[in-house]
């Protein structure tokens, strides 16, 4: 394992590492302050090319590995979505990699999930599906790039909801950037995912083949997570076991079918039985007509008389006073 900054230690003359977020085999995410723009939090990103090549072998050179990782860094940087941080910076210290991106405030999806399981609670459909459009919408904006650009690493980990109620997919460090020519392209952020919310075909690493329906694949998985408080069998179990996911209105009665039918054709093990595109899972979690209306509608019950009364006050006394106008006029007149 690599050793990992110290707190007070400056970046390039800018950066100031403040604390560990967190560590893995590649490298590590700092928290930092920025000393150029006061008051500006960010997280860095920490890549060690040096170590994927001795992880993957003598076949994968250092050089290249490291202009790649520039390639798909500045690809990164002209990313500008509300449900993505934005990176403002690259650089490389002492043969290691850096991304510099906003700082998210907030709590992570598989924190708010494991909070209502203490409780003995569900999250609700409703909510689940709010996070969703956001979560749809932010990969609908990776996907449409030109080349367009995988996330490889959905889990709701990677999920975080600011004080302000936004969702954010925060951690960059296994997109792929996928090439015209070659849409396996060896690269330094590449990665093979977790485990529960990574289809078959990522298990090949560097060789196999990954599309946006890769990335949809999680997005089920991501999605039965938090509708059924525990994560799906991975895609290797359930390869060599058919049958094995549990349905998901057996673990939470609650859900309607269409959301369950959904996630479920998410989770195929064929990239073919999948939804071929975002817009195709919006409309299979929402339908055609509601696919870009709020998706709790349908799921609300019906007002009662006291609510439409409240929400209708005004039009109801002015109502009201016409009719007490039209009868005095019309006892006027007889």
């Amino acid at each position: 394992m690599a050793t990992v900054l110290d707190s007070d230690s400056i970046l390039r003359g800018r950066y100031e590492i403040v604390r560990l977020v967190g560590q893995g085999g590649m490298g590590a995410v700092y928290q930092a302050n920025d000393l150029r723009l006061d008051g500006r939090v960010c997280a860095i990103k920490e890549i060690l090319p040096a170590l994927l090549v001795d992880q993957r072998g003598p076949d994968l050179d250092l050089g290249q590995t490291i202009e790649q990782f520039y390639q798909e860094a500045s690809v990164l940087a002209r990313l500008d979505h509300p449900n993505l941080p934005k990176v403002s910076d690259y650089f490389s210290v002492d043969g290691r990699e850096y991304l510099v991106m906003d700082f998210i405030e907030g709590r992570d999806l598989q924190e708010i999930v494991n909070e209502a399981l203490r409780q003995n609670k569900h999250l609700s459909e409703a909510q689940v599906l709010l996070w969703a459009t956001q979560l749809l919408d932010a990969l609908e904006y990776l996907h449409s790039q030109d080349p367009p650009v995988l996330h490889r690493d959905i889990k709701p980990g990677n999920i975080k909801i600011t004080p302000e109620n936004r969702l954010k997919l925060v951690d960059f460090g296994l997109v792929k950037v996928l090439q015209p020519d070659d849409s396996r392209t060896v690269t330094v952020v590449q990665g093979r995912g977790t485990v529960a919310y990574t289809p078959l075909e990522q298990y090949g690493g560097d060789t196999g083949h990954t599309d946006v329906r890769s990335d949809i694949y999680s997005v089920g998985a991501t999605l039965y997570h938090l509708l059924a408080g525990t994560p799906p069998q991975d895609a290797k179990e359930r390869f060599l076991k058919s049958g094995l996911l549990d349905p998901l209105r057996q673990l939470n009665p609650a859900i309607s079918t269409r959301t369950e039918r959904a996630v479920f054709q998410a989770l195929a093990m064929h990239p073919d039985e999948r939804p071929p595109t975002i817009a195709d899972m919006r409309q299979a979690l929402f339908g055609a007509e509601n696919a870009r209306k709020d998706p709790t509608t349908d799921l609300l019950p019906p007002p009662t008389w006291n609510e439409i009364l409240r929400k209708n006050r005004t039009l109801i006394a002015a109502t009201t006073l016409l009719f007490i106008i039209a009868s005095a006029i019309s006892i006027y007149d007889f």
